[in-house]
């Protein structure tokens, strides 16, 4: 059978509802629960039941796995606000505000632990190369992180630095789960290949989207204030295509807005998107964005299989490339 996009999301919500948590202390594992009952778009396990059932009916071996690169997925959240000290994540609370720092971190450790459990509940001759796979792509995305916090001190993040730091925190998160349900199909490796480099290319796109919504969105479609990467000075392909296309004037003004330590929030957003409206960065933004979206679709067009299998995957891929939340 092969599946819509409706059907498997309703399978992965079930399934995370059902999660139960019966250890104790309670203290440790309720913001576990508070974070995946926030919903979100279950993207990753989607594409890796999706990629399943590219090339397998019965994809019920691919759900555990899933379930385990979302909570995954989310424990990167809830440390990743921590860092950036964000008051919400999808319109509620961050687990830090809600609770407090240390019940944050604790809480997303278990989290990671726990993806590993589900990760492991793949069968014995899938084990080796789905468990070297996740490890590799949790390990980038540490260091995409990594990355992350240390371009928010340098002023002279090329472009092409940003890409890569946002492929290792993001891209390769979302291939990996489409890689995964490829090598628990038993799909050829050209195939797995093909369909880890349109997650890539898609993941590319996607982070460059949440930059552009995090300044053009709305705040309650996006889920979270917005602003809140110019208010903590993050470097996005916004800001550092900014300052590479800025006159001397424009960098000045967008060099002292940075460098301020004390500054009304509003005000400071709203300076730095006139900078960004003068420079069009959103328009130049939304071409990056089509050109990742097309080598997507080139990745997956080399896929072999029918491509009435492969429309369900092209369909979510372009919502999330229009997506505002």
């Amino acid at each position: 059978m092969l599946y819509n996009t409706d059907i498997l999301t309703d399978k992965l919500e079930n399934y995370v509802k059902n999660i139960v948590f019966d250890l104790s202390p309670n203290s440790l594992f309720e913001p576990i629960s508070y974070t995946l009952s926030l919903g979100g778009k279950r993207i990753r396990p989607l594409l890796t039941l999706m990629s399943a059932n590219l090339f397998k009916d019965i994809i019920d071996d691919a759900i555990k796995p899933a379930i385990g690169i979302e909570i995954f997925h989310n424990f990167t959240l809830l440390h990743d606000d921590l860092m950036d000290d964000s008051d919400v994540r999808r319109g509620k609370a961050a687990v830090h505000k809600k609770w407090n720092a240390n019940t944050a971190i604790l809480s997303g450790d278990a989290m990671l632990i726990e993806s590993y459990k589900y990760i492991s509940s793949v069968t014995p001759a899938h084990l080796p190369q789905t468990i070297e796979l996740f490890s590799n792509t949790a390990m980038d995305v540490c260091r995409g992180q990594q990355y992350d916090m240390d371009f928010e001190e340098r002023p002279d993040v090329t472009e092409l630095e940003y890409l890569d730091m946002i492929r290792l925190k993001t891209a390769v998160l979302l291939a990996c789960s489409l890689k995964i349900g490829a090598i628990l199909a038993d799909a050829p490796s050209e195939d797995a290949n093909h369909l880890y480099d349109f997650g890539i290319n898609i993941g590319l796109a996607f982070q460059i989207k949440d930059d552009l919504l995090d300044v053009y969105g709305d705040s309650v479609t996006f889920g979270k204030n917005i602003g809140d990467d110019i208010v903590n000075n993050k470097k996005t392909f916004l800001l550092i295509k900014a300052l590479e296309l800025a006159d001397e004037s424009q960098k000045r003004n967008l060099l002292g807005l940075i460098s301020e330590t004390k500054f009304n929030n509003q005000e400071k957003i709203e300076a730095v998107k006139n900078i960004y409206n003068e420079l069009n960065l959103k328009e130049i933004s939304e071409e990056v964005i089509n050109n990742y979206y097309l080598s997507a679709l080139n990745a997956l067009n080399k896929v072999k299989v029918e491509d009435s299998r492969k429309k369900e995957l092209a369909s979510l891929a372009q919502n999330l490339m229009y997506r505002e939340k």
